[in-house]
């Protein structure tokens, strides 16, 4: 279970096969990087596409982004040689996709240990009825980190109509912030494909904030400032949480503990929420004195 608060505000996906993404995604201001080899991969380049991330990974220590590799499903012909070949390289973590079950984790996590990777991290996609169903038991393996949403996977298979408050997608968004939670992990919700709709795209981040989720993947760079914005702390947000602990720790002293500021009861709790606050302010600005 991951205890190192990092900002995931913006989870950018990057077709494995498209060298000039490659090239260029090490100058945009993405928290993470997600090299896909699955979905925006044409079958026919599946092996040339890898054979490209690896070359792109062997030169990406000025990269200052999180950098997972997406690779595809165990059950395809591509699977195993994805795994094979990424457990060799230095990537932050492996995203696996079209889990349903624990096992499948299981079995996936064997694979890599077996291929030479031991430590990587495991990010795993939501994005099946099954794996909504049973995703409280597949965060809970040791070398699950993060869960990604795949809204538009889950659409198609639970047959709902593309609304704009995403209602049919409700309980399976918040079931998969619960799992997440309990578990301890982090949570990135999905894509947004209307590339020219602004506003829209916003609203989404926003409903998405309040559902609980620590950040967006993305499809294209143009999504990442308001990604990052409205996932991102603000320094009034920072200060104000480093005035809840000054508070705390002033009343601790006098043995107090229960507290009022700014007219709001507070209690330990908050004390936690602006803790992590404030480091992860500190992580996404790295100039602030926690």
């Amino acid at each position: 279970m991951e205890t190192l608060i990092k900002p995931r505000r913006s989870v950018l996906y990057i077709p494995g096969s498209n060298n000039r993404a490659l090239k260029k995604a090490i100058e945009l201001p993405a928290d993470c990087l997600i090299l896909d080899l699955e979905d925006s991969v044409h079958p026919n380049n599946k092996a040339a596409a890898r054979n490209q991330i690896i070359t792109f990974l062997k030169e990406a220590d000025q990269i200052k982004s999180e950098i997972i590799v997406r690779i595809n499903s165990l059950e395809t012909t591509w699977g195993l040689e994805d795994i094979n070949a990424i457990a060799k390289t230095k990537v932050d973590a492996i995203l696996l996709s079209k889990i349903q079950t624990p096992n499948d984790v299981e079995v996936a996590a064997k694979l890599l240990s077996e291929a030479g990777s031991t430590e990587t991290p495991i990010w795993v996609m939501a994005e099946t009825p099954m794996s909504i169903i049973n995703l409280f038991e597949i965060a809970k393996h040791n070398r699950v980190h993060v869960i990604v949403m795949g809204t538009s996977d889950l659409i198609k298979s639970l047959r709902v109509p593309k609304l704009e408050n995403r209602a049919g997608l409700n309980y399976s968004l918040s079931n998969a912030v619960l799992a997440a939670r309990a578990n301890g992990l982090d949570i990135i919700d999905g894509v947004y494909l209307e590339l020219d709709d602004t506003e829209g795209f916003r609203g989404e981040c926003i409903q998405g904030r309040g559902l609980g989720f620590d950040g967006k993947s993305l499809i294209h760079p143009k999504q990442l400032l308001a990604a990052n914005e409205i996932f991102g702390i603000t320094k009034a947000e920072a200060d104000h949480a480093k005035e809840i602990i000054d508070a705390w720790q002033a009343a601790s002293k006098k043995n107090k503990g229960v507290i009022v500021v700014r007219g709001q009861l507070v209690e330990k709790l908050h004390v936690d929420e602006a803790n992590r606050v404030i480091k992860l302010f500190s992580r996404i600005t790295k100039g602030y004195t926690e």
